[in-house]
């Protein structure tokens, strides 16, 4: 495609502002982006969905919130519009949210090397300050601090923008990006190494089937907390065992299941209730890391538990650089597999969050962007 073909309008859901799945507003007459210097537009092919997307949506990041992201909350958001609900800066409305993209280059920008158009890429999702890169403090989230995904056309600088070969279809590669450098920065920033027994909460969604895979490519033990009507699809994926997703004695289920009372890491995403237990099933020396807290984030925390017993604890956000060049190896070499869980068309992004709300499935949902009279 020319850029003297890219459309004036395009379709788009845009989010009006902080609240409930009402927010989401289904557009055919969205201007197309054009790309400053410096970046690309990507027609988009697919885009996934992720707690992001809900967490800003609904005002969850605001620090009024003590619930976890239930459906009735992510459905009906949790602050009035207009509260600041999301991370470092204040979000901007509207906002076409979306950060999972798989699509091709459209459209360059002024100064950006012609060899990138007509390339199938994904985009990474941190933007970063490149006078400052490596200063986390100045990253921006794609589809919250800038427009994303959910619409046919996106902008985005060149350097964000990785060029895929793979066999895999845009709804599949549009599973990875948030999700997979999410489980790899928390297995980096918790150490994981051969050896290792991981214990990986809401090991159904997202983030927990990617750290299933991650752990086993290191050659670590995955041990996953689930519902058991997902235990055998997880065990299909790499887990080597499955505990129950609430039990009520951890330390007693882990010995059932695995000869031993104790872990070396716990990947988290889930928080809540839960949390206590999960720190007491942590061996001395052990290391928490956490990218979630989808059952709350208000948690009991015995600081006799984490000092005694030598713990290490790390939170996990922002990804360093090269981090999702290493994940587009992955892929490209095969040696991690995409766990698509439903695709839903653009227009119907709302029953695709409300799906994704209900956490029924396993693995991530994603939206199919591009027209199919166009592929």
């Amino acid at each position: 495609m020319s850029q003297t073909e890219i459309p004036a309008t395009m379709r788009a859901v845009v989010t009006r502002g902080h609240g409930g799945i009402d927010q989401l507003e289904y557009r055919e007459d969205w201007p197309t982006p054009i790309a400053a210097p410096g970046e690309v537009l990507i027609e988009v092919g697919a885009c996934g969905l992720n707690n992001t997307d809900i967490n800003t949506r609904s005002g969850w990041y605001a620090k009024s919130v003590r619930e976890g992201t239930t459906v009735t909350g992510g459905t009906q958001g949790f602050i009035e519009t207009g509260d600041d609900g999301g991370w470092g800066e204040s979000v901007q409305f509207p906002r076409i949210q979306g950060a999972d993209v798989c699509g091709r280059v459209a459209a360059l920008g002024e100064g950006v090397s012609r060899e990138l158009l007509g390339q199938r890429v994904m985009i990474e999702t941190w933007i970063r300050d490149w006078n400052d890169p490596d200063n986390i403090g100045k990253c921006r989230y794609f589809g919250s601090e800038c427009d994303g995904g959910y619409a046919e056309y996106t902008t985005v600088d060149a350097r964000n923008v990785h060029s895929i070969e793979s066999p895999l279809s845009d709804a599949e590669l549009a599973t990875f990006a948030t999700s997979w450098v999410t489980a790899e920065n928390m297995l980096d920033r918790a150490a994981v190494t051969k050896g290792d027994v991981v214990l990986v909460t809401g090991a159904s969604g997202g983030v927990g089937t990617a750290l299933v895979q991650l752990i086993r490519l290191r050659s670590a033990t995955p041990v996953a907390l689930c519902s058991e009507s997902k235990a055998n699809q997880l065990r299909d994926i790499g887990a080597d065992a499955i505990l129950p997703r609430e039990p009520h004695d951890l330390p007693a289920a882990l010995d059932q299941a695995i000869g031993r009372r104790s872990v070396d890491v716990i990947a988290d995403v889930v928080g809540g209730s839960l949390w206590p237990q999960l720190i007491d099933a942590l061996c001395p020396g052990g290391r928490y890391t956490c990218a979630g807290a989808i059952a709350g984030p208000m948690v009991e925390f015995d600081l006799r538990t984490f000092y005694l017993n030598d713990l290490t604890f790390t939170g996990a956000t922002v990804i360093p650089r090269g981090l999702f060049a290493r994940l587009v190896g992955y892929i490209e070499r095969g040696e991690v597999s995409p766990v698509l869980a439903a695709t839903y068309p653009l227009r119907n992004l709302a029953s695709a969050q409300k799906a994704f709300l209900a956490k029924q499935h396993v693995g991530n949902i994603v939206a199919i962007v591009r027209d199919p009279n166009k592929m």
